[in-house]
Formats: structure tokens, sequence, C-alpha cells
């Protein structure tokens, strides 16, 4: 990680004055100063975790997701692909945002992050998230996602079906939309709390799947968007407007 000059030790005053705005940990062995990406003051604060395989993370997540929840002051919003910071943000957020199907192996980690559920905080899940990434782990499939993809379409078009157009999540969402992402395979865990479906995804002759959805915790608000392979989707009007409801509701 590239450090700004500012943060030199021939600033250190400086170093003082936003400690408490600023985090300390380890990336690759070494000591580094993890400042937020965007500083602008909102009410509602989001750690946006990433990183894994098969996506573009940096661009798609911490760049343009970063943005779309950041403009208008919408959110103060910090991202980070270091699973093992997750449980020094916890504290300080409304919001966790997850997209990462790289490993979250910390189990104090995994009790924070049920934990954080339990208080009443507010999730969103997006696209890999989403996914049965962790054997070792099925209380957040079952509890936190409901359930969850093992299978997706190959690459290609898909349509987007609003099927509840009265949820704030969904408010503004065109009722039929039109994309290319990767067409996940949801199904419902049985055993989880169920949930309630905001929009389909289906292609023609094909099943009809969850796209859009709000989980039943007894105590959370819970968003999963299956949506946000690549910039199709991210760079869809359809889809930053879901996201940033998405966002504003959990938050509530």
């Amino acid at each position: 990680m590239k450090i700004n000059p500012k943060y030199s030790m021939a600033n250190f005053p400086f170093i003082l004055a936003v400690f408490w705005t600023a985090t300390v940990f380890a990336d690759n062995g070494a000591a580094c100063l993890e400042v937020p990406e965007h500083q602008a003051r909102a009410d509602i604060k989001v750690l946006l975790v990433g990183g894994g395989a098969s996506h573009d993370f940096d661009k798609w997540y911490r760049g343009a997701d970063v943005d779309i929840l950041s403009e208008d002051g919408l959110a103060d919003v910090r991202y980070t692909d270091n699973t093992d910071s997750i449980l020094l943000y916890l504290p300080e957020i409304d919001v966790l945002y997850l997209t990462n199907n790289q490993p979250i192996g910390d189990a104090e980690t995994r009790k924070a992050i049920m934990a954080f559920a339990d208080s009443g905080k507010g999730l969103v899940l997006g696209h890999a998230a989403l996914w049965y990434n962790w054997a070792d782990w099925p209380e957040y499939n079952r509890a936190l996602v409901g359930g969850g993809s093992n299978g997706h379409d190959k690459y290609g078009a898909f349509n987007v079906s609003v099927v509840n157009e009265k949820h704030p999540v969904t408010a503004g969402v065109p009722s039929l939309f039109n994309l290319k992402d990767e067409l996940y395979y949801y199904k419902i865990d049985p055993n989880g709390p169920g949930i309630e479906v905001l929009a389909t995804a289906s292609t023609e002759g094909s099943d009809v799947f969850p796209s859009v959805f709000v989980v039943n915790h007894p105590k959370a608000r819970i968003v999963g968007i299956a949506l946000g392979h690549d910039g199709e989707s991210h760079q869809l009007e359809a889809y930053q407007i879901l996201l940033r409801n998405a966002v504003k509701w959990v938050a509530q």
C-alpha cells in the first residue's frame, strides 16, 4: 500500500489528528495506515468487503460501488479485501456490505458478524457473497443468506422482473429490465428464516430464481442482490438504484 507523503514522520502531528479515523493493521506482514477512501460526513457508515476469485473486486466494488454509495453524501464507505480487519471495523459501522468469496476463516470474526446481525444492524449481501462459499460455516448461508447458490448460467443476457414494487428497496427501479450477468441459481434453505422475494431473474424457458430479496432475520435487516458480476451490472442505473436503496433501508 502506498502512503501519501503527508502521512510521513515529518508530519507526525497530522497523523495524531486523524488517529481516530484511521486504522493500523497488518497487510502482508507490514504495518500500514488504512484511511477511508471517502471521508465525506454521512449518516450511514458502510464497510464493503471484497476479494476472492473470478471477479474484478477492485474495479467494480472498490471502485464503482464505493462511488455509487458515496454519491451525494449517502454513505461514508470504507472498502477492504483484508477479511482479518472486519473485526476492527464492525463496532464503527451501520451496514456491513459483503461481496467477497474469499474465506473469512477467523472464528472470532465469524462470531462478530453473526452478533452484528443479532444486534439489529444492517447487512447487504452482494453477488459472490450469496454463493455457498464456506462448507465449514453453514450458519452463514442458513441464517444470513437464507440459502444460496451452487451454480449459475453461462454469462449472458437475462431478464430481471420486480415482483414487489412497493418495497423501499425496489422504489424507482423499472418493473422489468435486461442485463448481462451470471444468473445465479439461488435456492432457499428450508431450515433458514425464509426470504421475501423482491425481484426474480430468468431467461426464456428457464426456471425463475430470486435475484433481489430480503432475508427474514429476526433482528437484522438483510438484503441480498445476486447481480454484480461486472460493469454490465454496476454501470446499470437499475442496479445502482437497488444498491443505494438497499443500504438506506437496512441502515434504518
